[in-house]
């Protein structure tokens, strides 16, 4: 046998097996490095709520009801003025006066008489429970729903900002706290200039009166 040619046959085996194992190290690689980004694109999948983590739902609110490997039951319901949504298998389900992640335990629990190990997911995808009043001296006066963490300022942009004739010195907002109605001022000049020390954070049921 030429000793060569038994020396070159072995080499291109080795370089061949070689070559595979740098090709799966790569798989593996890629497969690890697939692990974080579909970490963070569940975390997105989090993120997309229109309303914070301790919102409570109301009827009117729209919900993206997620359960996992189970298209069947996954959908998106509005919340009915009984405060109940509606899902197969389970029909009626209470859903007003519980956080987006409360709800969703009550929906596991539920679907473990029908699934094993369900998975759910509740996304708040529409807050139209919460509603504020602008009137007077405004473009658009009207209802307007409040959004997370609404001020004045961008209560005002909503409805298309004072007209020519406001004194927007002198806004104020109505507000009902246990029976009695309070005057809250808000100096819309000075909020222009970045003087939002006397800005207000927006309840439902408040109103925006521009003289």
């Amino acid at each position: 046998m030429n000793t060569r040619a038994s020396l070159g046959g072995l080499l291109a085996a080795w370089l061949v097996l070689a070559a595979g194992g740098a090709a799966g190290q790569t798989r593996q690689q890629g497969q690890a490095g697939d692990a974080p980004q579909a970490q963070k694109a569940a975390e997105g999948a989090q993120v997309a709520s229109a309303a914070p983590p301790d919102y409570v739902i109301s009827p009117g609110d729209q919900l993206d009801i997620n359960v996992w490997k189970e298209p069947d039951l996954s959908s998106k319901v509005p919340v009915r003025p009984d405060g109940k949504i509606s899902m197969p298998l389970l029909n009626d389900v209470q859903a007003a006066g519980y956080t987006a992640a409360g709800l969703a335990s009550v929906i596991t629990e539920r679907l473990k008489k029908y699934l094993e190990n369900p998975q759910v997911t509740v996304i708040v995808a529409g807050v139209n429970s919460q509603h504020i009043y602008i009137t007077g001296e405004v473009n658009h006066p009207g209802t307007f729903p409040l959004l997370p963490g609404m001020d004045v300022l961008q209560a005002l942009a909503s409805a298309g900002g004072p007209n020519q004739f406001a004194n927007t010195k002198k806004i104020y907002v109505l507000r009902k706290v246990s029976g009695k109605v309070e005057k809250l001022p808000f100096n819309y000049k000075e909020a222009m200039k970045g003087n939002l020390e006397q800005d207000v954070i927006l309840k439902p049921g408040d109103t925006i009166v521009v003289p």
